[in-house]
């Protein structure tokens, strides 16, 4: 985003200020802000035909006091049941925690009189995109889970090159980063798709190629006013990928994922019968439905914490089944800090559906962007540019296919063979760089960083108890 328009996100989040006497909280903020941003922007974008005539922005902005609160309140009760289908979605079931008629009328006032032309209008829906990092940023808000940071999600994006006419699932969409990110690339090689002449394939792209799903209805909420102020129209159903809503999905030609970590909600395993290995580990359930839901040729890249890469019994099992039914070419360790839940330490696995489900893997190669990496945050923002030396190395193919040069013993991009990482038990925590912090008091993590690794410990055991648990009473079942 230029410059004012990153002025104008910082001064939309300053507006929570107005509503903090109505006790509404960050999280709510977003999304009560959305829905009067939403009005805002569909005027400002020209795009009110989706609204219902006497449900627009002018029809709230001209009433003021209790009048305008009760107003407000019966439009969003209207919006829920009329208007485009999409209108329909972002407003079902929607409420406001306002109470008092001054804060709204602020709220109004105040989106008014900011300076809503000094940004391109093809790029508003990045200024809403910038809110909910600025939501994902704020500790209070506890949204991160919800937000993949936007270097990340253009690096994968631009490795991947999706193509004019490929389907890009997200089983887990959270605020809808990578969809959108995918649907700005296509549109970047193809002039905002007038380069694609045939009316039909214009309107696939738009509506058809760029799907996903999303468990919690207000996160799905904010995806989806994301995605209509970018002007995307796919599919984004809310639900489990990991019941049979996941199993139904279309294969797609590439999948782009950050999943939710910890374990199934209750302990309890994935509702899927497609799966061979069913575990209550959430990261390893959807790693496994990712591979099964690509096409042939399909290419996909998720984000894994790190006990994905070396989880034992179903972890391994997985392992094999994913190096055996796909090329996992490349494995990129991030750095900490990246993240905006404290501790996280995650890798994206970036692999490429075989046309057979046997022996696709003949090679994995590592990038380790984590060891001797500077601490990020926000005294040192973690950017674009830092991924230049990755996709440099990973190559022009999107495959995995480029020449690529083993770096060696003191550099970050090293090549390890299927036999040599079975020789490790499938293990793919594969470490070669010396930590020249090692050894220095100093350079110990933030202790918010330690005890996150304490309770991912944690978490991995009481699954393996639980698993345990469910193995030893099958047992004495068949045993009576």
């Amino acid at each position: 985003m230029n410059t004012n328009a990153n002025d104008l996100v910082q001064k939309l989040w300053n507006l929570c200020s107005l509503l903090r006497e109505d006790g509404v909280t960050y999280h709510q903020y977003v999304a009560e802000l959305a829905f009067v941003l939403f009005l805002k922007m569909a005027k400002e974008t020209k795009r009110e035909e989706q609204l219902p005539k006497g449900y627009r922005w002018d029809d709230l902005a001209r009433r003021e006091g209790m009048e305008q609160l009760r107003f407000y309140r019966e439009l969003l009760l209207h919006l829920g049941t009329h208007g485009s289908t999409r209108v329909q979605d972002i407003y079902a079931n929607a409420s406001t925690a306002l109470r008092h008629p001054k804060n709204l009328n602020a709220l109004v006032k105040a989106l008014d009189a900011l300076d809503w032309y000094g940004v391109d209008r093809e790029n508003l829906g990045d200024l809403y995109e910038g809110l909910l990092e600025k939501n994902a940023t704020e500790v209070k808000s506890g949204a991160g889970q919800y937000f993949t940071p936007r270097p990340l999600v253009d690096a994968i994006v631009s490795v991947l090159k999706p193509q004019p006419g490929e389907t890009v699932q997200d089983p887990a969409a959270g605020t809808g980063g990578f969809l959108i990110a995918a649907d700005r690339y296509v549109r970047a090689q193809t002039d905002n798709y007038f380069d694609l002449a045939d009316p039909k394939r214009q309107e696939f792209q738009r509506k058809k190629a760029f799907y996903g799903v999303e468990l919690v209805p207000e996160t799905r909420r904010l995806a989806l006013m994301n995605m209509a102020l970018h002007g995307l129209e796919g599919e984004l159903i809310l639900g489990d990928t990991l019941s049979p809503v996941g199993r139904d999905l279309p294969r797609a030609d590439i999948i782009i994922t950050n999943p939710p970590f910890g374990t199934k909600k209750g302990g309890g395993k994935p509702e899927r019968d497609d799966f061979t290995f069913p575990t209550s580990n959430k990261q390893l359930a959807f790693l496994e439905h990712v591979y099964r839901g690509l096409k042939s040729a399909g290419r996909a890249a998720i984000v894994v914490p790190d006990n994905v890469l070396f989880e034992e019994n179903v972890g391994q099992e997985i392992r094999a089944d994913l190096m055996d039914k796909c090329d996992l070419h490349t494995v990129l360790r991030l750095p900490t800090g990246i993240f905006y839940a404290q501790g996280v330490k995650t890798n994206v696995l970036f692999f490429t559906r075989g046309q057979t489900d046997k022996g696709n893997t003949k090679a994995v190669w590592f990038y380790d962007m984590r060891t001797n990496a500077p601490a990020y945050g926000k005294r040192t923002p973690f950017l674009r540019e830092h991924f230049t030396d990755f996709e440099k190395a990973f190559g022009a193919d999107a495959y995995g296919k480029s020449r690529r040069k083993d770096q060696g013993a003191e550099g970050r991009f090293r090549k390890f063979s299927r036999e040599e990482i079975k020789t490790r038990g499938d293990n793919l925590d594969v470490l070669w760089l010396k930590d020249e912090g090692q050894g220095n008091g100093d350079d110990l993590p933030e202790p918010a960083v330690l005890a996150e690794e304490i309770r991912q410990q944690l978490q991995t055991a009481l699954m393996h108890i639980g698993e345990l648990g469910s193995l030893l009473e099958a047992d004495s079942m068949e045993t009576k």
